[in-house]
Order: C-alpha cells, then sequence, then structure tokens
C-alpha cells in the first residue's frame, strides 16, 4: 500500500504553532514511510472564514519547507461530490431530513445528545428548513488510534444521530473529510487530538459508503496556561515565516523527537532531513493536550 497523508487546515485564522504541530507531524510521517503528502484546505464553513488565510497557507508551509505533492485542493470546489454521497446515504435510508434546533433539542432532551425526534416521528417536522442527519449505529464504535491506543466511542450516547447537511445548505465537515479522504486516497491521518472525537463518526459514515478507513493518529494539541487549545479564538501568534528554524525545532521537542540541540542553527532544510529520518511516532507522548508556552 503506498502511504498518503495529507494536512487539511481550515482558513479561519492564519497558521499558527497549534497548526504547524498538525502539518510536520503528518509530513515527517509520510516522508519517513516514502509517502506522499497532500494540502487540502477545508473551506466549507464561509461565516467561519478569515479574508486572505486561504492565500496565505501555501506560502506559510513553503517558508517552514513543508511542500506538498499534486495540486492543492479546495473543498468549496467539490460539493457537487458531497452531494452525490448524501444522496447516497438518504436513498439507502442511511440519513434522514430534521428540522429541530438546537434550542428544542436542549428542551426536549436536558442536553446536546440528538434524541431521534424526526426519526421516531417522520413528518412532525417538515415546516422550514431541514438539515439531513445520519443514523448512528447502535454499537460503539471501535479503532486504534496509533498514538493514544485503543478507542472506543458510544455516539448514540456522545453525539445521537449527527448532522451531514446543514440547515443552511451548507454540507458539513464530517461527509466532506470522509469522501475527499477516499477520492484522494488517503492511507494515514496524523492529526490534533481536538479531532479526536470527530473520528467514530468518519468511520461511521466510511462503513455507511463502503469506503475504506484510513489509519489515524491523534498528536497532543498544544495548549495555553489556561488549559485552552491553541487557536485563533485563544488569540494565537501567527507563525512567524521569518523565523522557521526556531520554531519547527520548539515542534520537534513538542512531538518528543528530542532533536539534537546543535541543530537549532542548522537550515530548514537540515533539519527536516534530520526529522524524516529520525521521525518515531512511537515517542509521541499518548496525551489529549500538552501545554506550550511561547
Amino acid at each position: 500500500m503506498t502511504y498518503v497523508g495529507r494536512f487539511a487546515p481550515s482558513p479561519t485564522g492564519p497558521l499558527h504553532f497549534g497548526s504547524l504541530l498538525a502539518a510536520l507531524a503528518s509530513y515527517l510521517d509520510a516522508r519517513a514511510h516514502g509517502g506522499r503528502w497532500l494540502l487540502r484546505i477545508e473551506d466549507l464553513d464561509p461565516p467561519r472564514e478569515q479574508p486572505g488565510a486561504s492565500n496565505s497557507f501555501p506560502p506559510t508551509l513553503e517558508a517552514f519547507g513543508l511542500y506538498w505533492d499534486d495540486e492543492l485542493s479546495l473543498q468549496s470546489e467539490r460539493t457537487d461530490l458531497y452531494q452525490d454521497a448524501l444522496n447516497r446515504l438518504l436513498k439507502q435510508g442511511d440519513a434522514y431530513p430534521c428540522g429541530c434546533s438546537r434550542k428544542e433539542i436542549q428542551q426536549r432532551t436536558g442536553g446536546i445528545v440528538y434524541d431521534r425526534y424526526c426519526h421516531l416521528y417522520p413528518g412532525t417536522k417538515d415546516e422550514g428548513p431541514a438539515a439531513i442527519r445520519v443514523h448512528c449505529p447502535g454499537q460503539p464504535v471501535r479503532f486504534l488510534d496509533l498514538i493514544q491506543g485503543e478507542q472506543s466511542f458510544d455516539l448514540q450516547q456522545s453525539s445521537g444521530d449527527f448532522v451531514v447537511l446543514r440547515k443552511d445548505g451548507l454540507f458539513a465537515y464530517q461527509l466532506a473529510v470522509v469522501v475527499d479522504d477516499y477520492l484522494q486516497g488517503i492511507t494515514h491521518i496524523v492529526r490534533g487530538s481536538d479531532l479526536l472525537p470527530e473520528t467514530p463518526k468518519q468511520i461511521h459514515l466510511q462503513d455507511q459508503l463502503e469506503f475504506p478507513t484510513p489509519r489515524y493518529a491523534h498528536i497532543p494539541v498544544a495548549a495555553n496556561a489556561d488549559g485552552q487549545k491553541l487557536s485563533k479564538q485563544t488569540f494565537a501568534k501567527a507563525l512567524d515565516t521569518e523565523r522557521p528554524v526556531p520554531q519547527l525545532f520548539a515542534a520537534l521537542e513538542f512531538l518528543n523527537q528530542q532533536p539534537d540541540p546543535a541543530l537549532s542553527d542548522a537550515s530548514v532544510e537540515e533539519l527536516l532531513k534530520w526529522a524524516v529520518t529520525n521521525w518515531k511516532m512511537d515517542q509521541v507522548t499518548p496525551r489529549l493536550q500538552q501545554l506550550w508556552r511561547d
């Protein structure tokens, strides 16, 4: 099997240290296996996107020596393919329309787990716009994470039937990422542990659509002193493209790759060459988050 990995950021803001960790770990694992590494921009949620963010991603990655294979892909150019997958789920009876709002779910259940109201009582919510939800399996979804170990999620207890098409007509992340990973032949997904709870939903969709399941590995996310994941919302600083080596070195230390201190004076190319040759995923600490002090 030819290894194919990917980095798939959303354009909600500039790339920051947390983004670098996911990009670097996925890049190193792909290159260490002699595989391909793809860049996909997940631009399916215009209300959350920051103007210019998508255009900043390629030059930022290039400044850090992270060059991708093939052409950059945009999810916004693939909506017909997501519609085809959605039609298949509906035809199979694996998905159904739902007009329930979050407020209504909260009032009925006292929580956020969907109670299958529109599935149990079809035709009672046919007024106004509807989302499309996917039936959750009746048994736990289990998989082996290459960093975090054995995982088991009961989707009926954690989320209930989840949305694959929003009321506003936008495709949900879960469906788009599953279709893209299949069409691009992705075999391994290395990303932040904040997406670990989304993995069983994606595996369930892969099963329904008869797509192969990639191997998953979730690195710890970088958190600030308050325990918050680095993100645009927590005011994470954008990567400094003028000083890539110190940030790459810090990322390697965060990933517990133990770079030689002498490499702090290396070029980007020299540092990445060492990192690919010495990449050891089993040294990445199996925790969900890790403190990062800039």
